[in-house]
């Protein structure tokens, strides 16, 4: 039996129709459509010609800004040159050498790196290592997770389970994986809004895995997974010395520790990790946005030494881990990858968020008066503005304020109703005026 093809002879004169969004309200956007044509350092051009000044560094991946000529190049001359390469039993040069450069600044032992597409892969990769590990080394009854509330770590089931974002995973409940619990967030209001810098409140929060082991028992769990810093719950950040805690409770017990740095690596809370600005090592580190400053799609797992080790233990003949992506380690990413560490370390951009985080401060926490106001938290060049929500509902004040930012010719996020900010490390003071102003501005008229 056949089925004759009926060609399309015309298409929709709604050309925004096929393109299923993600993370938006399709019908909303479709309506009423923001979109961007053009991008050059800290700019967007829209498509009616207005200068956009990016607060958000596209997705929080731009940090060296837009437009960079040499990952232009590097890209275009790489794709010339070997577009692909299988990395399965085979491999290419460029690999190597971006894990050699990727290790020379990672922090001490996360030397072995295993490549991705973006940072829902590099979560689920480090969780699928870890349970791995655990049984490599003969502790095969350690097979349950533990991640936090308010915690975004992509949207694959691994990352969905061990996340705590409601939204994200309430339609997929019944298919997420069992064995996982989460720990309390750390957001605490009450006796940190407003804070300069970390919170000093709320150390005590690591302790609740404390509970978790003597509930489940040490031999039992895997590994926990945390975010630094919580980018997409709203920049929801650690009291002071909590990371801390948190490493000293899972090195008792033998527990692996996952930061998940997909947001926070590459010099957005100063250093090229927060695990380095805060001095505090886990075992393995999930990364991608800023590896390629968003140019090419790449995520990177850095993997302790030790851990690695463990899986070379049989023959040599023998597949150590039986997962990968056919895109692991793609050449024309690596070649955006590479050129972009040549500009973060040749602007010294990982000390930049560190230099502008007085003035950054500053010029957030002076908008703690404006009408609706209830916090903000700010450290290193990422800042979140939480506003009450109106009568309408949660969310409704936030999105009038993106919405206006962007009549207001800036790009902000939004989640709920908390405005996040993380504008390319090329920020300069002047720039982060200007921010400031138009973010006042359209705070006042959504007020």
């Amino acid at each position: 039996m056949t089925t004759d093809y009926k060609p399309q002879l015309s298409r929709k004169t709604n050309t925004l129709d096929d393109f299923w969004m993600p993370f938006t309200a399709n019908r909303q956007f479709k309506a009423k459509p923001r979109l961007l044509e053009s991008a050059e350092g800290m700019y967007f051009t829209a498509s009616d010609g207005r200068q956009i000044l990016d607060g958000t560094a596209g997705l929080w991946c731009c940090n060296a800004g837009h437009g960079r000529r040499e990952i232009t190049e590097a890209v275009s001359k790489q794709i010339a040159k070997l577009d692909f390469a299988p990395t399965f039993q085979m491999g290419h040069p460029l690999p190597f050498e971006l894990a050699e450069r990727l290790a020379a600044i990672a922090p001490t032992g996360l030397n072995k790196i295993f490549f991705t597409n973006s940072g829902s892969e590099s979560a689920d990769t480090a969780l699928k290592i870890a349970l791995a590990y655990q049984r490599a080394i003969g502790q095969g009854t350690r097979t349950r997770l533990i991640g936090r509330e308010l915690g975004y770590h992509g949207v694959g089931f691994g990352g969905l389970s061990v996340g705590g974002m409601v939204n994200n995973r309430k339609a997929f409940s019944a298919a997420l994986l069992p064995g996982v619990d989460h720990l309390p967030h750390t957001l605490d209001m009450q006796r940190n809004a407003f804070s300069r810098g970390l919170p000093e409140h709320g150390v005590e929060k690591a302790d609740e895995l404390e509970r978790l082991v003597a509930l489940h028992g040490a031999e039992n769990i895997a590994a926990v997974i945390v975010e630094p810093m919580s980018g997409s719950a709203g920049v929801v950040l650690p009291p002071v010395g909590y990371l801390k805690r948190l490493r000293e409770i899972t090195r008792k017990h033998g527990i692996l520790l996952i930061f998940d740095e997909v947001i926070t690596g590459f010099g957005r809370v100063g250093e090229a990790f927060a695990a380095q600005r805060w001095g505090v090592t886990p075992d393995i580190l999930t990364t991608a946005k800023g590896l390629t400053n968003g140019a090419i799609p790449m995520g990177a797992v850095f993997v302790h030494e030790n851990l690695y080790e463990a899986f070379m233990s049989g023959p040599e003949s023998a597949i150590e881990f039986f997962h990968g992506y056919t895109y692991s380690g793609h050449p024309v990413a690596c070649a955006a990858a590479l050129a972009t560490l040549d500009i973060y370390q040749r602007d010294n951009l990982f000390q930049q968020a560190i230099e502008l985080e007085g003035y950054w401060q500053d010029a957030l926490l002076s908008l703690q008066d404006l009408p609706n106001v209830i916090d903000i938290r700010a450290i290193g060049l990422v800042g979140g503005v939480q506003l009450a929500p109106n009568a309408e509902g949660v969310g409704k004040r936030g999105y009038q304020v993106f919405e206006q930012c962007f009549q207001d010719d800036l790009l902000v996020r939004v989640t709920g109703d908390i405005v996040a900010m993380s504008p390319p490390l090329i920020i300069e003071k002047a720039q982060i005026d200007t921010l400031i102003d138009k973010l006042a501005s359209s705070i006042r008229k959504a007020s």
